[in-house]
């Protein structure tokens, strides 16, 4: 019942149409779900991934009319994006090009990087992706296959104490801790865990900062992360784990592209965990995913309805 690594992140977006147009003309992802949020129907729920769609390359947004994120602890406060080590310039160019904050390359925790912000200032780092990485391009994306997002990884979420949430990490989910660097903003030191054989598409990073204040989720800010199991059994076996650790969650939860379940660590950070299948070729061609609206069954009856309240995208 090991946790195999990232499965996806979701994050927050005020502004549904430019976030599509980011993160599909400027990132160069594929659009491979265009749904709604099943606790709240009026909202988009956008997923973005690569030309295969394949967990633990998505990145999904909610669309909700929120005030931007106060950032500070207690939060998921930054996002790793696999690239070749050699598309690091490339990437530095393109989004200077296009006015957005962006740091320098650099070496973080061993790993050629670069820190860059999307235009509601949510925070992502590229990283050189491990060798031997076999990325599946998008023939449409307008960024050359050889420079495309290859997925998601490492995730760094903020604490302030680190202690419970180490014994989460590593006593109820199993991640083995490795190793650890000084935290490249100043506050703190990252601490990182792996799962499964590891890697970047396979590490969570915990940078411990009592010094900063509580965050304030917001748009511009990141809702929760998920891990990855092989399938929906192993979201059962999980769920019995966590009721017998006494850890409190929301038992399963159907999400029709996955099976889900949620919790939060003692930083207070949400987390899931969610199955690779079926994925998001269950009810699309793979050839034309993400160009219509995706409803699961038990929304279907509610389309009409569903359609009238959202924006046009664009």
């Amino acid at each position: 019942m090991e946790l195999t690594g990232i499965h996806h992140l979701t994050a927050i977006t005020a502004d549904a149409p430019g976030n599509k147009r980011f993160y599909t003309d400027t990132l160069g992802l594929r659009l491979v779900k265009k749904t709604v949020n099943q606790d709240d129907t009026s909202a988009y729920h956008l997923f973005y991934a690569d030309g295969l769609a394949r967990p633990g390359t998505d990145l999904t947004f909610f669309d909700w009319p929120a005030a931007p994120e106060r950032r500070g602890t207690h939060s998921i406060s930054r996002t790793g994006l696999r690239v070749a080590g050699d598309s690091l310039d490339y990437w530095a160019g393109r989004l200077a090009d296009r006015g957005l904050t962006v740091g320098r390359i650099a070496t973080t925790d061993t790993r050629a990087s670069l820190d860059f912000e999307d235009p509601e200032g949510q925070r992502f780092r590229l990283t050189a992706d491990a060798p031997g990485a076999e990325p599946a391009p998008w023939a449409k994306s307008p960024v050359p296959a050889q420079h495309q997002i290859h997925g998601l990884g490492p995730i760094t979420i903020s604490v302030p104490d680190l202690a419970p949430t180490e014994i989460v990490l590593t006593h109820v989910m199993g991640l083995r801790k490795t190793r650890d660097y000084a935290s490249p903003d100043g506050h703190g030191t990252v601490h990182v865990y792996e799962m499964g054989r590891g890697g970047p598409a396979a590490e969570l990073h915990v940078a411990v900062q009592p010094d900063l204040p509580t965050a304030r989720q917001g748009a511009g800010g990141v809702h929760h992360v998920a891990f990855r199991v092989p399938d929906k059994p192993a979201i059962h076996t999980w769920a019995q784990r966590l009721a017998e650790l006494r850890v409190p969650n929301s038992g399963e939860v159907e999400r029709y592209y996955f099976r889900s379940l949620y919790f939060r660590e003692p930083g207070g950070n949400l987390f899931e965990i969610a199955s690779d299948d079926p994925g998001f070729a269950v009810d699309e061609p793979l050839e034309s995913l993400g160009e219509t609206l995706s409803l699961p069954p038990f929304l279907e009856g509610q389309r009409a309805q569903i359609e009238a309240r959202l924006k046009p995208l664009g």
